[in-house]
This record gives structure tokens, C-alpha cells and sequence, in this order.
């Protein structure tokens, strides 16, 4: 058949769309984001057809629109299941929500509220509602303020109270976490001066009282987050440091992982920080805290009002669904109804990781699945020296465990595990209690179809 001729059979974008196969993929990603894959599909056609190659075939057509729509929808943001032992992922999400706060806050967004909107004046209200208050009686600090993320809050404190003035780091603590994010460069767009002090591993208080000029506004006290440095190493506490600074020098501490009540082995509390005299701590709401997205500033009353009147407040302010969410959350921990994912997961007993791995292999061969020992992190930079006792299901198949590994990511929810020693680690710590079917039902199918 003439090449013009292929050309034409061609099929039409709007006749691929109409194929049932396709049918369920509008609702997934989008009809035009199908239309759009389709009209791809059909442009790397007409070009194969020009270059001489063999001319596809309508269920070829299709079969690649699939694959095609396949890899778009795995770039959805999706529930995961998290097998790592690791409760705080950033990857996945740091911190479920319980369900009954979102159904509780589900009114709050669906519906007009009083976001901003005294019910007593019926004039302008301030954002908030009483969010600020239970966070200062949770933290014990003066007041409070919330902003969208934790490196929003670092940046509006030096922003505001710092300005083209100087900040005190100690060269040990200029770390750089995930994304790039580097506390010099942070120090360096909000205009403020970073004056290194002591070593990298050790600095002490006379090296932040030499450092402080009439011109220094804040000594600035950095979480390391993952990073670890052990051997001969030293610090001054935040203790000593308020006793010993100048009063006009802020001391402000990026405690980083949101320790409020909990007991976590490395991990000094924002409470403590307040008790030993910190002006200010911030902290990211959705780690160790267990609440949604959220970047917290607390501590001194004055100072906080002057942030919370910077212009940058404005571009960093979350909106009436984190703030309905945090408000309800805190109501909850402050009841003691709600302890945060982190702590219910580390306070876990041993024996109920090893129980429900037991309920998931459950009637299942145990020559390719068997429960190991393995261990948990609080991950999201809390306590990273620091694991604890924990199972997890170790897969034994013919099969290299990378394989194993990405069939279980192609799952429904998709399935996210380790490797260890060659072999694939569904680890039992950080599965939720809906997830134990999904597990069970995916291991099935791993199964070679003559071991059933």
C-alpha cells in the first residue's frame, strides 16, 4: 500500500478517544491530558510511517496510549503504601492525618467560614482562629504563629528581625538538607549576614560571645536533621547560650523536627528550648507533631507580632484548609486524644510488628515469604542515629529483588519497600491498618501460578 495511503488510514484523534480501553483513564488524568498523549501517539506514527517503518495497528495504537497514560498517572500525587520503616518519609507525605480530622474540617472547606471574619464585630477578623492559642499552651511559649512550611519560617524570622544585620551560626550547623536547601544561601536572600563561629565540631559559648557586635541581631541555632557527627564533639546548650548573650541579640533556635510532648531518643523538646530561654523556636507541624503542612514560629510575644506584621507574611500565610486541620489536630492532642503518627508508631509494642506480619503471611507459602527482624526511623530528620526494634516480610523469589521491587510499585495502591542483603523488605512498622489486605493480595500475585 502507498506510503500517502497508510498516511490517511491514520486513525482520528476523537475515534481513539472513543475506545473503551481509553475510557478509564479520563477520570484518572483528565480527558484532554488523553487527548493529548493521543495526539502524541499519532504525530510518532505519521513519522514512523515517513521514515519507512511498518504501519501500527489500531490495538498497537492503543496499547501504547496506554502505557503512555500508564506513566502519567503514576506522576499523580497517589495514596502509597509505606513498607520502609521509615514514619517520616518525605517522599511519601511525612505524617498521615486521621481520617476523623478531615472529616471534622470537611465542613470548614466545603462551605464559606470565618477565616477572616470577627462573628462578634461582624467587621475584618485576624487569620488564625485558635490556632495560636494551642499552640502557645502545648509549647508553653508566649504566643504563636503558623506559616506554610518550616523554611518559610526560618526565612520570615531572619527576614524580619534580622534584616542586612548580622546572625551568629556555628560552622557546625550550616548544614544542607533535601532540595538544596542550604542555611547560608537562606541566610544570604533575606539580606542578613552570616558570621561563622567554632569549628565544625566543636563550638563554644565564648566563640558566640566574641562573634556578637553591636551590629549582630540574632544568634540563629540550626537542627542538623539527618546530619550526624559523634567522637569529640561539643556544643553549648540554648541554656547556656540565653544566660549568656546580650539581651538585644535574639536567640532563635530552628528545632527543626517538632518535638512538643514526645519522647524521642537525641531529640531536645520545643518546650525545653522555651524553658532554657530561646526567644523564638520553629519547627515543622507535619513531622514528630503529626499535623498537616505547616511551618511554626513560637516564643516571644513582641517579636512574633512584628513578623506576623512583614509583608513576607502575606506570601508565606496558610490558607483555611491547614489551618482548620491544625486546629482541629490540636484540640485532639491537647485533650490527649491524638498522640501524632510518629509517637503511636514508636510506641508501638514489638509484638504487635511481628503480629501483623503473622496476619498478613497468614495460609500463604513460607518458603517464599518469611518475618526477619528488622528496625524502624523516625525519619524526617528526627533521631537519625537512633533506630528501634521492628519485622518485616522478606520476600524470597526467583526473581532479582529490583523487579520484585518495581512490580510492587506498579500495585493498586502502589507498594513501596526495601532492599536488604539482595533481597525485598516490606517492613511492618509503617504500615497502616487498611493497608494489610492490599499487602497480603499483592504477595499473592508475586507467587509463581504452581505454588498457589
Amino acid at each position: 500500500m502507498k506510503r500517502q495511503n497508510l498516511l490517511a488510514q491514520l486513525p482520528q484523534i476523537e475515534k481513539l478517544l472513543s475506545h473503551q480501553d481509553l475510557n478509564p483513564w479520563f477520570h484518572r488524568i483528565s480527558r484532554p491530558l488523553v487527548s493529548k498523549i493521543c495526539q502524541k501517539t499519532i504525530t510518532d506514527a505519521r513519522k514512523s510511517l515517513l521514515a519507512g517503518n511498518p504501519a501500527s495497528s489500531l490495538t498497537q495504537l492503543i496499547e501504547k496510549i496506554n502505557q503512555e497514560c500508564n506513566q502519567v498517572y503514576n506522576r499523580r500525587i497517589r495514596r502509597v503504601i509505606n513498607a520502609t520503616g521509615i514514619i517520616l518519609h518525605t517522599n511519601m507525605g511525612r505524617s498521615p492525618l486521621p481520617a476523623s480530622i478531615w472529616q471534622e474540617a470537611a465542613m470548614v472547606n466545603t462551605t464559606y467560614s470565618n477565616l477572616e471574619f470577627n462573628l462578634q464585630t461582624g467587621k475584618r477578623g485576624s487569620r488564625g482562629g485558635l490556632v495560636p492559642e494551642l499552640l502557645s499552651l502545648l509549647t508553653r511559649a508566649e504566643s504563636a504563629l503558623v506559616v506554610n512550611n518550616n523554611a518559610a519560617a526560618v526565612f520570615l524570622m531572619l527576614s524580619a528581625l534580622a534584616g542586612d544585620k548580622e546572625v551568629i551560626v556555628s560552622r557546625g550547623e550550616q548544614i544542607q538538607i533535601g532540595g538544596g536547601f542550604r542555611i547560608p544561601d537562606i541566610l544570604a536572600l533575606s539580606g542578613s549576614r552570616l558570621v561563622e563561629v567554632g569549628t565544625t565540631n566543636i563550638t563554644t559559648t565564648g566563640d558566640y560571645l566574641s562573634a556578637a557586635s553591636p551590629d549582630t541581631a540574632m544568634a540563629l541555632s540550626v537542627h542538623p536533621s539527618n546530619f550526624v557527627m559523634a567522637g569529640f564533639t561539643a556544643k553549648p546548650t540554648i541554656a547556656e547560650l540565653s544566660s549568656n548573650l546580650p539581651r538585644r541579640v535574639i536567640l532563635a533556635v530552628d528545632q527543626g523536627s517538632g518535638v512538643t510532648t514526645e519522647q524521642i531518643s537525641g531529640e531536645t523538646s520545643i518546650i525545653q528550648h522555651i524553658r532554657d530561654g530561646a526567644d523564638l523556636v520553629c519547627f515543622s507541624g507535619d513531622k514528630v507533631l503529626g499535623g498537616p503542612q505547616s511551618g511554626i514560629i513560637v516564643g516571644n510575644g513582641k517579636l512574633l507580632e512584628k513578623m506576623r506584621k512583614h509583608p513576607l507574611m502575606r506570601i508565606f500565610r496558610p490558607g483555611k484548609t491547614i489551618l482548620s486541620l491544625l486546629e482541629e489536630f490540636l484540640i485532639r492532642k491537647l485533650n490527649k486524644e491524638e498522640s501524632g503518627h510518629t509517637d503511636f508508631i514508636l510506641n508501638l509494642p514489638e509484638k504487635e510488628l511481628k503480629l501483623k506480619a503473622q496476619k498478613i503471611l497468614r495460609g500463604l507459602k513460607r518458603d517464599c515469604f518469611s518475618i526477619v527482624p528488622s528496625t524502624m526511623l523516625a525519619g524526617g530528620g528526627s533521631s537519625p542515629a537512633k533506630s528501634l526494634i521492628s519485622w518485616a516480610i522478606k520476600i524470597t523469589l526467583n526473581q532479582k529483588a529490583a523487579d520484585i521491587l518495581k512490580q510492587l510499585r506498579e500495585n493498586d495502591p502502589p507498594i513501596i519497600g526495601i532492599i536488604k542483603e539482595d533481597s525485598v523488605h516490606l517492613n511492618t512498622a509503617t504500615l497502616l491498618p487498611e493497608d494489610t489486605t492490599h499487602i497480603r493480595n499483592a504477595l499473592k500475585l508475586l507467587l509463581p501460578v504452581n505454588k498457589p
